[in-house]
């Protein structure tokens, strides 16, 4: 890509598109839902069976499935002063057939409710094609998993670390004030400015630079972060994934880093990917990447691959046949390194840090294992709303203190078939589950089953709905102290995931 490619090109390029129809609804309407998952899944075959004669299959033709077109034919699509200007810039090339085609992603998505267009290099999908080390990402699984995991309410300042092709930067322009997005990799930054232009967008400021090299001594209100996170040896094949650093060291140095770069109250949504060591668990390891105060932190472990599957599933997302000579020596240097450090499996997830100022730091690990699709960004910012009413409540307050219950909590009693007998079910628990955000779930008993039944956020406090439970069902009294304690706890618990709401957080956590 040439880096003197004019913006107003690219605002040129993608009015012309956007004219023409070239959007993600339109696309998947226009070639019908068998063709559109064809797309999506790398098979150009059924996506070009599926096109005809009209100016809109034309275009998906060319810039989607990257057919050659003569360039008699690609003026009936585009205008001639773009043609040139796209040839001048390499993002048109010419074939041995003396055919063109297009030698950039450009490709349309709906970023942050809207439809965009996000420039990057070509990948694999659609073409045989070996991403070189200086490749750039268009929006691929992990943007979309950092999307959905960062929330678009309105903040002053972004921090966008490691912005690629701007997919994050793109998303936090329409809610920011200002978006400072930072990357190492010059190419990626030409097409981060291509993106911007296209789009419109005027708040970006695009800086050089390594890490937060570029952000020295700036702090912002969100820092969202895509780092090269690929564990691995200390080695840089791939810009876009590898750091350089040994193992997890890029989300080790991201850490660190963040907390100085948070304004007050500011958050952090993180990428990451960490070891788990056949001597250590995972949570004591990322646990030593925080510092002792300052920092409220949500890691969510999304996934877990063993060594042998982590190795194959990074080859292949850089067109290495695992097979090929080239991929079984790769595969074992690979695979020694990991026996080396004694590397037993890789977790990925998210990583959460909200700024809480000189208090110690609190730290939550959870494993977001269960099936969920609602987008995880509101969720994260009520997490930490949540978290700060209960880092201010004692015991005794929460004992005081009224509640509501969600609403679309679902109270389940789970029955198993009756082994002993050979006919009908045994109860065997109650289970508190949400129906909204993660689905997070809760096992229950009677007890907390009925004081979770009787919470009314203008009804009575908790220990008085516990004295009432302990009454009706002939406790002493020092049984029911106990049982208040371990209502309060499991309170806790719910309230950390949001199946119950303090009273006083029912009009903010719905605003």
């Amino acid at each position: 890509m040439s880096a003197a490619f004019p913006a107003d090109f690219a605002r040129e390029l993608t009015r012309e598109l956007r004219e023409a129809g070239l959007t993600a609804d339109s696309i998947a309407a226009h070639l019908g839902p068998d063709a559109t998952d064809a797309l999506y899944r790398g098979e150009p075959g059924a996506v070009l069976a599926a096109c005809d004669g009209s100016r809109l299959s034309e275009l998906i033709r060319f810039f989607l499935v990257r057919h050659p077109f003569s360039q008699a034919e690609l003026a009936e699509i585009l205008s001639p002063r773009l043609i040139e200007v796209l040839i001048d810039a390499a993002w048109i090339t010419p074939t041995t057939s003396g055919d063109v085609v297009v030698a950039v992603d450009v490709r349309p998505h709906v970023i942050a409710g809207e439809d965009q267009f996000v420039f990057s290099d070509c990948d694999a999908s659609v073409t045989q094609h070996i991403p070189g080390p200086d490749h750039v990402l268009g929006v691929g699984a992990a943007s979309l998993s950092l999307l959905s995991a960062t929330p678009l309410t309105p903040v002053e300042s972004v921090l966008d670390l490691g912005t690629g092709s701007g997919v994050q930067a793109l998303a936090q322009s329409g809610c920011a004030e200002r978006v400072v997005a930072t990357d190492v990799h010059a190419r990626a930054l030409d097409f981060a400015r291509a993106t911007m232009a296209g789009a419109g967008v005027t708040n970006v400021d695009i800086r050089e630079g390594a890490w937060f090299e570029p952000v020295k001594g700036e702090k912002f209100e969100r820092i969202v972060a895509n780092p090269p996170f690929v564990v691995g040896l200390p080695a840089i094949g791939h810009v876009y994934r590898d750091s350089g650093l040994n193992l997890d060291g890029a989300s080790e140095l991201v850490v660190n880093h963040v907390p100085e770069h948070l304004a007050p109250n500011g958050t952090a949504f993180i990428l990451g990917a960490w070891i788990h060591a056949e001597d250590e668990p995972w949570e004591r390891r990322v646990a030593s990447w925080f510092p002792q105060t300052g920092v409220s932190a949500w890691v969510c472990q999304r996934d877990v691959v063993d060594p042998a599957l982590y190795v194959s599933t990074w080859l292949k997302d850089e067109s290495i046949d695992p097979r090929s000579v080239e991929g079984i020596e790769r595969t074992q240097a690979w695979l020694k390194h990991f026996r080396d450090a004694g590397v037993r499996a890789v977790g990925f997830g998210w990583i959460f840090i909200r700024d809480i100022g000189d208090a110690p730091s609190e730290l939550t690990f959870e494993t977001l294992d269960q099936p969920f699709t609602d987008p995880l960004g509101p969720e994260v910012e009520e997490y930490f709303t949540r978290m700060e009413w209960l880092r201010g409540s004692t015991q005794e307050d929460i004992l005081e203190s009224r509640y509501a219950v969600r609403p679309g909590i679902a109270l389940e009693d789970v029955s198993l078939a009756d082994a002993d007998s050979g006919m009908g079910f045994t109860p065997k628990v109650k289970r508190l589950t949400r129906t909204d955000g993660p689905r997070f779930t809760h096992d229950i008993d009677d007890a907390v089953a009925s004081i979770v039944s009787g919470l009314n956020p203008h009804g009575l406090p908790l220990r008085e709905i516990v004295s009432l439970w302990s009454a009706a069902n002939g406790l002493a009294d020092e049984q029911e102290e106990v049982l208040a304690g371990e209502a309060a706890g499991i309170i806790v618990d719910l309230i950390r995931h949001g199946c119950v709401l303090p009273a006083d957080l029912i009009d903010l956590v719905h605003a």
